[in-house]
């Protein structure tokens, strides 16, 4: 299967899995599992590349394997939270409600078959290296995986700080910030797109690799300007009002660096 094939297949695969989700969360009527399905899908949709090109090679068996390490990672987290939620709808998708009453069924359809679209472009820096023939690995395929590798350690780590601070009663309305969480408000985020940062570094090892640096430039924009950390900070205000405005003048807020001391110290 050539390349360009095997993507519009990809895509093809993923509209019918993303239609399929959109029915399945309008009989849940909570439409926040898509973020689950999302998640999930990338590794489908790595090991699908893998095996769309002829022959196989260590390199397809590293790439889709980090791939799913990753999409595993987070699907599972996503699912404990929008689950143990359910039927309360992630806060997004009621605005989404809301903002889409006039024509929301179609307008949600659309959005779903967004994410069908997304998960193809972000899955680019699995196929290029998927059609390398060259046998041996590259310096940027090295240094890509072993980015990969640490940024899910740093991610899984943030996330199992925050988790254990939760669960102490003694925390409840505070502001986490022991750990990871001391350098950076949002090191959970940082680690998601240091991830990506490997998979763009990895595809650069292969032809026409470079266009897989497309994956970390949109996760970084999406992260920090638009679904990650604006709507994360948006809601720590709410819940914690002052707390976490001081959190956020001795905080940096993506990139880890050191605290700084608060004006009313």
């Amino acid at each position: 299967m050539s390349l360009p094939i095997a993507i519009l297949v990809a895509l093809g695969l993923m509209v019918v899995l993303f239609s399929i989700t959109f029915w399945v969360c309008r009989r849940m009527d909570n439409y926040g599992f898509v973020d689950v399905v999302w998640s999930f899908s990338f590794t489908p949709l790595a090991w699908f590349f893998a095996f769309s090109a002829t022959g196989w090679s260590m390199r397809q068996l590293v790439i889709a394997s980090l791939a799913s390490a990753w999409s595993v990672r987070l699907g599972s987290h996503l699912y404990k939270r929008v689950s143990s939620h359910h039927p309360v709808e992630d806060s997004r998708y009621a605005q989404l409600r809301e903002d889409w009453k006039a024509n929301f069924g179609p307008m949600m359809f659309g959005f779903f078959q967004l994410q069908a679209l997304t998960v193809v472009l972000l899955g680019l820096p699995f196929i290029f290296p998927t059609y390398n023939s060259t046998t041996s690995f590259s310096l940027w395929e090295m240094v890509g995986t072993a980015i990969v590798f640490l940024s899910l350690c740093g991610e899984s780590l943030a996330d199992g700080q925050l988790a254990a601070f939760r669960r102490n009663p003694a925390n409840k309305g505070q502001v986490c910030n022991i750990g990871l969480w001391r350098f950076s408000r949002h090191p959970n985020y940082f680690f998601e797109w240091c991830i990506w940062v490997g998979f763009g570094v990895f595809a650069l090892g292969s032809h026409l690799g470079w266009i897989g640096l497309l994956a970390p430039l949109s996760i970084y924009y999406l992260l920090r300007y638009k679904t990650g950390v604006p709507m994360a900070e948006e809601s720590s205000l709410k819940s914690k009002g002052d707390l976490f405005r001081e959190y956020q003048k001795t905080t940096n807020e993506f990139f880890p660096g050191p605290t700084r001391k608060s004006a009313s110290s």
